[in-house]
């Protein structure tokens, strides 16, 4: 309903599909796959058929791309509005995959993504109506390095929003100004450093006026001197209330803004929990093992 947002997949197996790269999509409640061998899935699938405790049927499946399969097993959680979720774990643990299954750039082919009470996966829905409602910000900043800064920011209110060039102007300097990239309004990509980059994907997202950004990994790809300048602005997107889902290797950062900590290992919720929980009194070894690599830092 109007007090969550809601992302769930019914059992199924997956024959998934590559998307390019855009921008939007929701929160989550709800969500699996497991194992690629069919065997396997067996005993899961009846285990799911008496749970009655979900608003979401949990997926079951995999997903096949360059030959790779990218397993989530048993996954299911809820994030509330202007809440901040940190998705942490070890690389090749499922976190982007996640965030990619929730905006449909890993589509599914069978399973339940509910947003506000919605099956976006109805095949009635629209889809790219749906993404609009929600911003997604990339390890590698995906902007259009034949437009200026400016222009990144307002194409895509013009031709998705369908807003005036006057409107989509104003917007775009608003959140330019916010993160500081006001000055460089006429410069192109290549002009940029990667921390400035990044912002202004932040701003091209927030033009768009999301409900919900979603962030994969957004300083990966950044030297560690531009690390400070992204965070900072994702800081004060916290403070304003912004709902963000964040898969992220930054620990303090997680640790100091997010309200909901999810780590996962193996394609699976390990544990979850508040962040006081998850970083000062973990149940789980794996948790365990994985912190202590960020406390010994």
């Amino acid at each position: 309903g109007a007090d969550n947002y809601e992302l769930g997949f019914t059992a199924g197996r997956y024959a998934a599909r590559y998307l390019p790269p855009h921008a939007t999509i929701l929160e989550i409640w709800g969500m699996m796959a497991s194992s690629p061998a069919q065997e396997r899935h067996k005993g899961f699938q009846a285990a799911l058929k008496d749970r009655t405790d979900l608003a979401f049927r949990p997926i079951e499946g995999d997903w096949r791309y360059d030959v790779v399969v990218k397993c989530l097993k048993d996954i299911d959680f809820s994030v509330k509005p202007k809440d901040v979720t940190c998705i942490i774990g070890p690389s090749g643990s499922g976190k982007s995959t996640l965030l990619r299954c929730m905006n449909l750039l890993e589509t599914p082919s069978s399973g339940e993504i509910r947003y506000h009470g919605t099956n976006i996966m109805d095949k009635h829905v629209n889809v790219p109506e749906y993404r609009s409602k929600v911003g997604m910000v990339f390890q590698n900043f995906n902007l259009f390095n034949n437009m200026t800064v400016l222009k990144n920011c307002t194409v895509g209110q013009e031709k998705v929003l369908k807003k005036s060039k006057e409107e989509a102007h104003k917007n775009a300097m608003m959140y330019l100004e916010k993160v500081g990239m006001a000055p460089y309004i006429n410069a192109k990509p290549k002009q940029l450093s990667g921390g400035q980059k990044q912002r202004v994907a932040i701003a091209r997202a927030l033009a768009m006026e999301p409900e919900i950004l979603l962030f994969d990994e957004p300083t990966s790809a950044l030297d560690p001197q531009m690390v400070g300048e992204v965070l900072e602005v994702m800081r004060t997107l916290a403070k304003d209330g912004l709902t963000m889902i964040i898969v992220t290797h930054e620990m303090a950062f997680a640790r100091d803004v997010a309200k909901h900590v999810i780590f996962m290992g193996g394609g699976v919720i390990v544990e979850e929990g508040t962040s006081q929980q998850i970083f000062e009194d973990p149940q789980e070894e794996a948790t365990k093992e994985f912190l202590s690599r960020f406390r010994k830092a």
